[in-house]
């Protein structure tokens, strides 16, 4: 019995299970809130299904929540944190990426952006590995095989398609993000 990990485990449980929006701004800044709305708008006008876009969303925010709850409670090995950095630069270039070629015209690859993600997804399932569920891993790869497909990249970067002020809202707050040292 190890009461420590219990307490892990029941703080994993009671957050994933509230993972709604009215958690989400306590445990999430404005600015992240702003950018999680915006990518709720995009997956809702782009999937037709208010339930997909709510699930993809609430599951952000879980895996966001369960990682947090595991890093806090130093719950990560020397090689899981040495994955958890690895991961914090890759999100990084990640950003930085996403807003280059939204302002940068004609640069624009979905090749890039989804090898970029795709590199996130497995540095996460590395690290979760030993400490959450299949669910969890589910969860993961339901987020990054909306967000990693080539047509719905291509289809958010289109300058003259109807995802363009979404994409603007998006970039303008992961460049407050990344000012503010949050990414």
């Amino acid at each position: 019995f190890n009461s420590k990990s219990l307490a892990v485990q029941a703080q994993k449980k009671i957050l994933g299970k509230m993972a709604s929006k009215s958690i989400a701004t306590i445990l999430i800044d404005d600015t992240t809130s702003e950018v999680l709305d915006e990518l709720y708008r995009v997956t809702k006008e782009y999937t037709q299904s208010k339930k997909e876009s709510e699930r993809i969303t609430k599951n952000i925010i879980k895996i966001v929540i369960k990682l947090a709850v595991l890093f806090r409670n130093n719950q990560f090995n020397e090689e899981e944190v040495a994955q958890m950095e690895k991961l914090k630069k890759k999100i990084h270039v990640l950003a930085m990426t996403v807003i280059s070629f939204h302002q940068v015209d004609y640069t624009f690859d979905r090749n890039v952006l989804s090898k970029l993600l795709n590199e996130c997804r497995e540095l996460l399932h590395t690290i979760i590995n030993r400490h959450l569920t299949a669910k969890s891993h589910g969860r993961i790869n339901n987020v990054f095989d909306h967000f990693s497909d080539c047509e719905f990249l291509a289809t958010l970067y289109n300058p003259f398609g109807p995802y363009k002020p979404h994409l603007e809202k998006m970039c303008h707050g992961v460049n407050k993000m990344l000012d503010e040292g949050n990414i």
